[in-house]
């Protein structure tokens, strides 16, 4: 493993992070704790999650995973706050009152005393950010968090908040998690550039725009039962799938040919050599996706392969409708 330094925090930290949004979910306890075990053995040394994934669900599994295998502070553990998770009117967003009840209860799920890198999963725009600074900086003085970041930020809102934790002599965010990959290259605009100017870490979440860009879904109207794009009833996923990510993956597979080598590992390769990007975040499902996903590491992209890469997938375009603000329904007031 190349480790890498996680922005400014002296921190060294795998090139791919471990993903959990798959436990508690599609995958059970056993491949959960199975994955886990065999990314440790592996080299990775960080691991992604949040508390609405599985309703707390993949926190539980990482949590009792890492009891087991008594390797915690081997683990940069990170998680997320934001996202509803209940009915009860407060129980969402990013305010001081939710941040701390919900880092509470990430705590248990995790059975650990403090989380390495606590996110906000998305803002909230109705919430001023230095009121969400002065909650997570009581949690890091408090010893329950060590560092914070945001995801899905858009650029400008990562920067008031560098400013407003400037101003009030609080603890800055560290990092940025948003969708970067062959299907959606928008975050080389200004997001990276951001990122590398304040010297924060970009890890960018989807790398393989949700599956998309494996390979294994082919010019048909419809996909195989129980993959991602195989629900025909969810048209954000359906959407996302669409015959310019048919194209990147055609182009990919004469590279993968050449190299020996999955089209996933080429897509995964390509973003792991971009110049800003720190760790890509993968989100195995089963043990034989993580053995894929792993093999990306030893693929070097050659500056041929390089150049046309980014003549199927243009340079800062948004080449497939991969993420867009719906997704966020709490982006603004709930």
């Amino acid at each position: 493993m190349n480790y890498k330094l996680f922005g400014r925090t002296g921190i060294y930290i795998s090139p791919l992070i471990l993903g959990c949004m798959m436990f508690g979910q599609k995958t059970n306890y056993k491949d959960s704790a199975e994955i886990i075990d065999k990314s440790i053995d592996l080299g990775i040394n960080f691991f992604d999650t949040a508390n609405v994934y599985g309703n707390g669900a993949s926190e539980e599994f990482v949590g009792k995973a890492l009891k087991e295998n008594k390797k915690r502070s081997d683990i940069f553990l990170a998680t997320k706050v934001n996202s509803r998770m209940s009915d009860k009117p407060n129980d969402l967003g990013n305010s001081r009152n939710n941040i701390i009840n919900q880092c509470e209860n990430s705590l248990k799920r995790l059975q650990t005393d403090y989380i390495d890198l606590y996110q906000l999963h998305r803002p909230s725009n109705y919430i001023a950010i230095d009121e969400t600074l002065k909650a997570l900086d009581d949690l890091i003085r408090d010893g329950k968090v060590r560092y914070i970041g945001s995801s899905n930020f858009g650029s400008w809102q990562v920067v008031e908040s560098l400013w407003a934790s400037e101003k009030y002599g609080l603890n800055r965010f560290v990092s940025e998690q948003s969708p970067f990959n062959l299907a959606d290259r928008r975050a080389e605009r200004e997001h990276i550039q951001m990122c590398k100017t304040y010297d924060l870490a970009f890890i960018p979440w989807s790398p393989l725009g949700g599956g998309g860009l494996t390979g294994k879904y082919v010019r048909t109207s419809k996909q195989e039962t129980g993959t991602r794009f195989g629900d025909e009833t969810d048209t954000k996923k359906i959407k996302r799938f669409n015959l310019e990510v048919l194209n990147i993956t055609d182009g990919l597979s004469k590279i993968s040919n050449n190299n020996n080598c999955s089209i996933a590992q080429v897509a995964l390769s390509w973003v792991m050599s971009q110049n800003g990007v720190t760790a890509p975040i993968i989100g195995p499902r089963t043990i034989e996706q993580l053995d894929d996903n792993i093999g990306a590491i030893n693929i070097k992209l050659s500056e041929k392969e390089m150049t046309f890469i980014d003549e199927i997938a243009k340079p800062g375009s948004n080449t497939a409708d991969f993420y867009e603000a719906s997704f966020a329904p709490n982006l603004f007031r709930p």
